[in-house]
């Protein structure tokens, strides 16, 4: 978990486990309210901001799942896949964005 300057590292034993304590920090985060815009060469607003970004590695030999929660600066969660390479998954069609992570790590993708 990274949230600002600060960064975290958990371990846990069940999928489950880990994608509830992810949903518990990501709703704290939210409750903090937006963030504010920042105007450099342009600007962004709390929309185009990561407040914190949660993510989940899975259990794998050469390449591990990975996937995660991406706080936006606006309260709204944007799920994405991947590490280094990053891909942002549509979350419609399932509950919660954490369904879709936990979704995403049960089949490795």
């Amino acid at each position: 978990m990274r949230h600002g300057s600060e960064v975290e590292h958990r371990g846990f034993e069940e999928l489950g486990e880990a994608v509830a304590a992810m949903r518990e920090r990501a709703l704290e985060i939210r409750a903090e309210g937006p963030v504010k815009s920042i105007s450099s060469l342009r600007d962004f607003g709390p929309e185009a901001q990561v407040h914190a970004r949660l993510q989940l590695s899975g259990k794998g030999l050469l390449r591990r799942p990975t996937a995660g929660i991406d706080v936006r600066g606006d309260g709204t969660f944007m799920p994405y896949r991947g590490g280094v390479r990053r891909e942002e998954l549509d979350p419609s069609g399932h509950e919660t964005p954490f369904d879709l992570v936990r979704e995403t790590l049960e089949h490795g993708s």
